[in-house]
């Protein structure tokens, strides 16, 4: 086997090269062994990565007795459930950029043989597949684990439950010590935030691409498998750099669709089909917006989980996690058992031990033929607001469609502001926009504005669109990712107030109900607005995003 790392470790004139590997730590005996990196994202900055550190440990001391040499460094993370709803969520999605770039930067600067990398929050998986794509070294990824849920007068609580109680409290709901009372016991402990948001949807994601060990997606942070989990994946990677087994090996059409069918199958987040798009764009994988609602027909909801449903993430593990989800899918013949994984198995026999029907002591995961919907929740939504397409997330509505009057904001704030003085009534469509990649910059979650609606009890009786992005805790008639942005002159810039909007899941329709004259007039008079940021990362970001339908990437020609 032909190291990378042989260059800096060996060959003439290598002195110098060795002399700074071994002030930290290599030894003679060290320089003819696998490197591997340690992309660690601890933080203090939020509870999803506050835990990282001692995993990174573990993980480093399992690759020197597994024979192979740990070089660890730290990658950022943002915390979005600190920063939604102000201007700091410009700089999510960014992320995502800043943590793959970072994690390339660092295994290819120093010539390194694999990668372990390690995430908790939200943007920290993407953003490490996306750099295991570009490089194509042999890579594993680690979950940091889900938190386990809050507890106030015997029900669950999660950030969502923070976000939602604001809502309560504006509609007299609930009363100032109520929200206080949610605040203090919505996130008891580290982890990820615990129902199938956005951290745990991609971790699922992840999983069923073979990126990473079974079960490992859905642990929680605190509970010592993690720890044994972490372990055993130093181990693997050691095994899959001596098998030459790499990233694009294993991220092909046949994985990624397996992912989108598992993602349906949990009720995962939206932001899932913009974080796959953009992987798939990076390994050189044809795979567009519209197959997400090819699967979607297809591929049943079989999970219960919250933001809609009833149960959280610790909940979906004790019943046999994503391993069990994909048994049940593979058996109906809905994702590809030929994949490989980074084990070497294929999907078929990663599953052979799993039962084909859920356990019946349990109501997390039901069995296929009586799903909690009998098709996917994310639906792809086009029409004359969004040619390009645009993302809906259905589950838990009972209203699939609705026309009504459009109530136009050109920001995130100007709508909550709007919202909680109560001036956003049943039948209303909401329209936000100029938060797409470009005109954000950096397409924010709308997590505040969805969250109050459905705290006044508005849930079913308003849509809300917005070319910005969802929470994967957001549920409601809900559409985002609308392609094109209003910053780049996409029909969402011409939408006036009072225009009656059309929002139809069923029919997959999103259309501004307004004769093609008028749309062509209003073209005409329309001005491109000036970008809020000419400097900085948030403007360089601005610069070279793509399309949120294309994955919102920045390092495509």
């Amino acid at each position: 086997m032909l190291l990378r790392s042989a260059a800096i470790t060996q060959g003439i004139q290598r002195s110098p090269n060795r002399a700074m590997l071994r002030a930290v730590g290599f030894d003679d005996n060290d320089f003819d062994k696998p490197i591997i990196g340690l992309a660690n994202g601890y933080s203090t900055i939020t509870p999803c990565n506050i835990g990282l550190n001692e995993l990174a440990k573990k993980a480093s001391i399992a690759i020197k007795e597994g024979g192979a040499m740990p070089q660890m460094f730290g990658t950022i993370t943002v915390s979005d459930g600190i920063s939604m709803g102000t201007e700091g969520m410009k700089y999510s999605l960014v992320s995502r950029e800043v943590i793959a770039d970072s994690i390339e930067t660092a295994c290819n600067a120093q010539s390194m043989d694999g990668v372990l990398a390690i995430g908790g929050c939200d943007k920290n998986m993407p953003g490490a597949i996306i750099a295991m794509a570009r490089m194509n070294i042999p890579a594993i990824f680690v979950y940091g684990g889900t938190i386990k849920p809050g507890k106030l007068n015997g029900e669950d609580l999660t950030v969502v439950s923070a976000f939602e109680a604001v809502g309560q409290l504006t509609s007299g709901k609930i009363t100032e010590k109520q929200l206080i009372a949610v605040e203090k016991n919505c996130i008891p402990g580290a982890g990820s935030c615990g129902g199938m948001f956005t951290a745990n949807t991609m971790s699922a994601a992840i999983e069923a691409m073979g990126l990473s060990l079974p079960h490992s997606s859905t642990m929680a942070a605190e509970d010592d498998e993690k720890l044994d989990s972490t372990e055993r994946s130093a181990k693997v990677l050691i095994q899959a750099i001596n098998k030459q087994i790499c990233p694009l090996d294993l991220i092909t059409r046949e994985s990624l669709e397996n992912a989108i069918s598992v993602v349906m199958a949990v009720g995962g987040s939206t932001n899932a089909v913009l974080h796959l798009l953009a992987i798939a764009r990076t390994a050189g994988v044809e795979l567009s917006i519209d197959d997400f609602e090819k699967i979607r027909q297809k591929v049943p909801v079989i999970c219960d989980l919250k933001p809609s449903g009833k149960y959280v993430t610790v909940d979906l593990h004790k019943a046999g996690g994503i391993p069990q989800v994909m048994k049940i899918l593979l058996k109906a013949g809905l994702i590809n058992g030929n994949c490989k994984t980074i084990e070497g198995k294929t999907i078929n026999e990663t599953l052979k031990e799993i039962p084909s029907e859920p356990s019946s002591d349990q109501n997390v995961i039901h069995p296929i033929s009586s799903p909690v919907y009998e098709k996917g929740h994310l639906a792809i939504l086009k029409g004359n607001i969004a040619m390009e397409g645009s993302v809906a997330k259905i589950s838990g509505i009972k209203k699939t469609e609705l026309t009504g009057p459009a109530k136009v904001f050109e920001s995130e704030e100007d709508c909550l502001e709007a919202i909680l003085k109560k001036e956003i009534y049943a039948g209303d469509v909401v329209v936000i926009r100029n938060e797409g990649p470009v005109g954000g910059p950096g397409m924010r979650e709308m997590l505040a504005p969805t969250s109050a609606i459905v705290g006044q009890g508005l849930g079913d009786k308003v849509a809300l669109i917005t070319d910005g992005r969802f929470s994967g805790g957001t549920y409601g008639l809900v559409v985002g990712h609308v392609a094109p942005e209003a910053a780049i002159g996409g029909n969402i810039a011409l939408i006036k107030n009072g225009d009656t909007i059309t929002v139809d899941a069923n029919k997959k329709l999103i259309q501004l109900n307004v004769d093609e004259e008028e749309i062509i007039r209003r073209r005409k008079n329309w001005l491109k607005p000036k970008g809020k940021y000419s400097s900085g990362i948030l403007g360089k970001y601005a610069r070279l995003v793509s399309s949120s339908s294309e994955g919102a990437v920045t390092d495509q020609p």
